[in-house]
């Protein structure tokens, strides 16, 4: 059991908080954060969510009063350096908070890890309240709530849905059990609007977005008699679509969903030589493996990393060795 009481006991001792989740955040990250914040306001503590990057617009409906800020050197730096603490979430690598995390370590700032990814105990964390059981972040975050007999709010419990529910694909991936309906639940009888949330965050694509996915869809390659799919995604073809980073999110997830394919791999050029490498699994195989030879980490059947090089040579390295673990798991 993780010891809640002893993390809200240190943050009483805080007058600034820093909070904040990995690059391109998602709604694990961005509610886990919105929950917190509002526990943390009703302690009389300052408190700001600050992201590394911009957050996608499908996540508008928890930036209520414009609480969720992106980092901006000129407006934040003298801010985050003077907090006297900070608490991460969901961020699986302390590389993805950026210069946000760059900061934190710079100045010494006491610094809290949650998360449920399965991680070393990164020395620029001070202290670590990992579960990997927990099927999202924001699940740890509502045990937070209730170890300390937090009044539990409607604005904490649209920040903790939205945390379980994308985290476990609308409660339909693996890591999906009796604990997150629970939760769901009680978020429910507070008044949470799930049908609202469902459709900001699944049923309010681009047309830029739709763009990218047919033009991914077109070149979609398969390997290992279509249980593995890969595709790449450049910046070519994002300016193309006139797309952002954001608008890549789920494409991977989609891909998994076809008949036949039990991993699906997107290689997304991010920056010149720069490559973000994304690997989902239905569960016969596991693939954060992979993904940790390549520098990076994650569950089991959700992971990635990023890598540098020439195109040619990342594509054909990520997709000999995924086809490799997956060879050889084949085998046993």
């Amino acid at each position: 059991m993780l010891n809640w009481k002893k993390l809200y006991s240190k943050l009483l001792e805080m007058d600034k908080i820093v909070l904040s989740t990995h690059e391109n955040p998602d709604g694990d990250g961005l509610g886990s954060a919105c929950a917190m914040l509002n526990i943390i306001s009703k302690m009389n503590i300052e408190c700001k969510i600050i992201s590394s990057t911009n957050f996608s617009k499908q996540y508008n409906f928890l930036n209520n009063n414009d609480q969720i800020e992106v980092y901006d050197h000129n407006v934040h730096y003298d801010w985050v350096s003077s907090a006297d603490g900070a608490i991460i979430f969901d961020v699986g690598d302390y590389r993805r908070l950026r210069e946000v995390g760059d900061i934190l370590n710079e100045q010494n700032i006491y610094t809290v890890n949650i998360d449920h990814h399965p991680n070393l105990n990164d020395e620029r964390f001070n202290d670590h309240f990992v579960d990997i059981s927990a099927a999202a972040t924001g699940e740890m975050v509502y045990e937070f709530i209730r170890s300390n007999n937090i009044d539990f709010n409607l604005e904490m419990a649209q920040g903790i849905y939205t945390a379980i529910m994308t985290d476990t694909g609308s409660f339909r991936h693996s890591n999906t059990n009796q604990r997150c309906h629970k939760i769901a639940m009680e978020c429910i009888d507070l008044g949470v609007d799930v049908s609202k949330i469902y459709q900001d965050i699944y049923e309010n694509r681009s047309i830029s977005q739709v763009n990218l996915l047919s033009s991914i869809i077109k070149d979609l390659q398969f390997e290992l008699d279509g249980e593995l799919a890969w595709f790449v995604i450049s910046q070519d073809l994002m300016n193309n679509s006139n797309a952002t980073k954001s608008d890549v999110d789920g494409f991977t997830d989609f891909i998994r969903t076809l008949e036949g394919v039990e991993v699906s791999l997107m290689i997304l050029e991010s920056e010149k030589s720069n490559y973000r490498i994304n690997f989902r699994s239905k569960g016969r195989y596991v693939i954060n493996d992979v993904a940790k030879i390549l520098g990076g980490g994650g569950h089991k059947f959700a992971c990635g990393a990023r890598v540098d090089g020439q195109l040619n040579d990342v594509i054909s390295d990520i997709v000999d060795k995924t086809k490799q673990s997956i060879i050889s798991q084949r085998k046993n």
